[in-house]
């Protein structure tokens, strides 16, 4: 097969030998694309099993080491991968969620049931307070889903007043006798999630009006986040599509073109995951080659969807002021035996390092679209950064993508061109290679390259017209199978490894590993 990507542009294939042992990659540094935003890095808690109480939150009092109720393992593990937001409190539970329940004394708080995950008991001890704290702590920024489900415009106003207003107003003055005086930033400031489901169920043009009137009432007060030109002001997310279903994306894509001056959205959401069976059947952990395939065929279908929203959003917005926002992405897989139904937990091997890696390339070839995306989810929850158990954590092979993805934080986009070559297992025929480069904040130029095929190495060749390089060396994240795990007992298995690629007048080339996904520095 023979790939070109280009700056945003979708991904074409030719036929080539099966039996091309080099693939020959092209980097086309004089070209520079589109910005690659920071955001698409985007983390997502929501109440749901442990992924917040017990994998953030421990309370005050807990044995573990914590600020203010916040475990502090966790908290370090995620400033050092430069979170830039988090989105919370859901998910299908942002819908039920009524904030008051989660403000003022923690221990006279309301109590309720987790009806959409597993009928756990929320104490609301994790509220507004706790999760701006949360994302203060790890140095990042507030994603908020507000409640359209079963929620009003008066609540979803409220709340953002309670956030944003100083304490001229008494939402401001409520919340600094609360413990906050000073307003806090949403970045972005979700109109409910996922409408057409669990959402409320809404038709499309149903929810393209309730969006209007909730991005009418819910304002911003915080000065720091006034005027349309400032680049603080929060973004408002609309509910968007699901997979290959194009009926939201028509719908609010049409109301926002129809639009007059009483209320904009500066995003729309797409929810896509990487399954093949559902209710989701993949084991997390007793896997063969075959699981492998299908579920790395399925991620690759991400491609596909986001050209198709793309498409139709350029028909109303050709100059692409709205961007795509993926929101909810990852491999979803069957619960761990033993596990609690609805708390969605399963473990995460190098596969599921490799899938990241290949959805972080797909995003970044968007990048003129795609400006935001939140893996689900961060702790203890489906493709999760962390696992924890009591005082024990440890970080997933999906956590060290992130942290070798981190140049890529408003990196920009270079166009390469390379031959993928060919991985079949059965009936899938899969690229062999992957590759996506770009030009860091530093002016640094970086390769991403994730070799497929489980069992073969793969030897790149690397072209750089203009450009000549002097040193080229990074990271490989590989380990013995592609079910391979990090444990409590041995947390160390699949960590990233120096990895160094020979560098002279005729180009720069690596060996790929099996199974792999490696990062590439290449200094002039």
């Amino acid at each position: 097969m023979k790939a070109m990507f280009l700056a945003g542009a979708a991904l074409a294939l030719q036929a080539m030998p099966a039996s091309a042992q080099v693939t020959r990659v092209t980097i086309d540094a004089n070209k520079p694309g589109p910005r690659i935003d920071r955001n698409i890095f985007g983390q997502f808690a929501e109440h749901l099993g442990t992924g917040i109480y017990g994998g953030v939150w421990v309370g005050p009092d807990s044995k573990i080491p914590n600020v203010r109720g916040i475990r502090s393992d966790v908290v370090t593990a995620l400033r050092a991968i430069k979170v830039p937001n988090v989105r919370w409190p859901g998910g299908c539970f942002a819908d039920e969620y009524h904030w008051r329940d989660g403000i003022g004394d923690p221990g006279k708080r309301r109590v309720t049931v987790n009806s959409n995950w597993g009928g756990a008991i929320e104490d609301n001890r994790f509220g507004t307070h706790e999760f701006f704290d949360f994302v203060e702590q790890i140095g990042s920024e507030a994603y908020v889903s507000i409640n359209v489900g079963s929620g009003s415009y008066k609540e979803a106003a409220d709340w953002v007043a309670y956030m944003t207003a100083d304490t001229r107003n008494s939402a401001g003055q409520e919340r600094a006798a609360n413990g906050h005086k000073e307003p806090w930033k949403i970045k972005f400031l979700g109109i409910g999630n996922e409408s057409w489901g669990c959402g409320g169920n809404m038709r499309p043009e149903y929810y393209a009006d309730e969006l209007k009137r909730y991005a009418r009432f819910t304002r911003n007060y915080n000065p720091a986040q006034q005027g349309d030109a400032n680049p603080e002001a929060m973004q408002r997310v609309a509910v968007g599509p699901s997979d290959d279903d194009t009926s939201y994306t028509e719908g609010v894509m049409k109301a926002w073109k129809g639009r007059d001056w009483s209320w904009g959205m500066e995003g729309l959401s797409l929810h896509s995951y990487t399954v093949v069976k559902w209710p989701p059947a993949y084991d997390s952990v007793d896997f063969g080659e075959k699981e492998y395939a299908e579920l790395i065929q399925s991620t690759l279908r991400m491609d596909g969807r986001i050209r198709a929203h793309s498409a139709i959003m350029d028909k109303y917005d050709p100059e692409k002021k709205v961007p795509l926002i993926i929101d909810e992405w990852g491999v979803w897989l069957a619960k761990l035996p033993g596990s609690t139904e609805g708390f969605l937990q399963q473990q995460n091997s190098l596969r599921d390092g490799i899938i990241a890696a290949l959805n972080f390339n797909i995003f970044a070839r968007h990048a003129d679209r795609v400006r935001g995306a939140n893996i689900a989810q961060m702790v203890n929850v489906l493709q999760a950064m962390i696992l924890t158990d009591g005082p024990k954590m440890v970080l997933t092979p999906t956590y060290y993508v992130h942290k070798m993805y981190l140049p890529f934080q408003d990196a920009t986009l270079i166009p390469v061109t390379f031959d993928t070559g060919e991985y079949r297992q059965g009936d899938v025929v899969l690229p062999r290679v992957d590759a996506v480069a770009v030009r860091a904040t530093d002016g640094k130029l970086w390769l991403a390259a994730v070799n497929l095929d489980p069992a073969r190495p793969a030897a790149l060749q690397l072209n750089i017209p203009g450009v000549k390089v002097r040193r080229a060396a990074g990271e490989v994240l590989s380990g013995p199978r592609v079910n391979s795990l990090n444990s409590f007992e041995a947390p160390d298995t699949i960590v990233p490894k120096p990895i160094a690629a020979k560098a002279d007048k005729g180009g720069v080339s690596v060996d790929l590993p099996a199974k792999s996904v490696v990062m590439l520095a290449l200094e002039q």
